[in-house]
């Protein structure tokens, strides 16, 4: 595992500061390919027992490989398939405690045990995820759940999603 800098030791303390970071990073900037390569590294380097973290946006009708920090990754996912794909497929979050119980679970990383994926909207549609692995079983539970829908939220409307190709723009009709 990688070190990581001294942070706040409470959960909720360290989310918030986690939020800091990322209004301050984002202040300023609408550029969607910097924002999420910049909160990809912020969530790797701030959450303890991470081994990925990074986005999947939609882009010709599947889910496309974007910003990440991690071991390599699946370059595209078909909507609906995996982790990721129910994700955009139900718009619902999804915390998965051991990705071995997952049905259909797609393994990039042998060393990934759990995951939680987390769909981005702009307005009532979705464009993509953002996705976190760990190499622990029962990692992420409800308050890194809530904590990072807030975080989506504040990624997705820090992001010029008209101006830009990584996405099919007509998702944001």
């Amino acid at each position: 595992m990688r070190n990581k800098r001294e942070l706040p030791q409470a959960k909720r303390a360290l989310y918030e500061y986690v939020i800091g970071q990322l209004n301050s990073l984002f202040e300023g900037s609408k550029n969607t390919l910097c924002n999420l390569a910049n909160a990809s590294s912020l969530l790797y380097y701030s959450l303890p027992q991470t081994n990925w973290t990074g986005f999947y946006l939609i882009k010709d009708n599947k889910l496309t490989l974007a910003p990440f920090i991690g071991e390599v990754a699946c370059s595209h996912i078909d909507i609906g398939k995996g982790v990721c794909g129910k994700a955009v497929a139900t718009n619902q979050t999804i915390v998965v405690d051991d990705v071995k119980q997952f049905v259909g679970h797609i393994s990039c990383d042998t060393d990934s045990q759990a995951e939680i994926v987390i769909p981005l909207r702009v307005g009532q549609n979705v464009v993509g995820v953002l996705d976190l692995d760990s190499p622990y079983t029962h990692r992420f539970d409800s308050v890194d759940k809530d904590y990072l829908e807030q975080i989506a939220q504040i990624i997705t409307h820090s992001c010029d999603w008209a101006d830009n190709t990584l996405i099919d723009t007509d998702l944001l009709h």
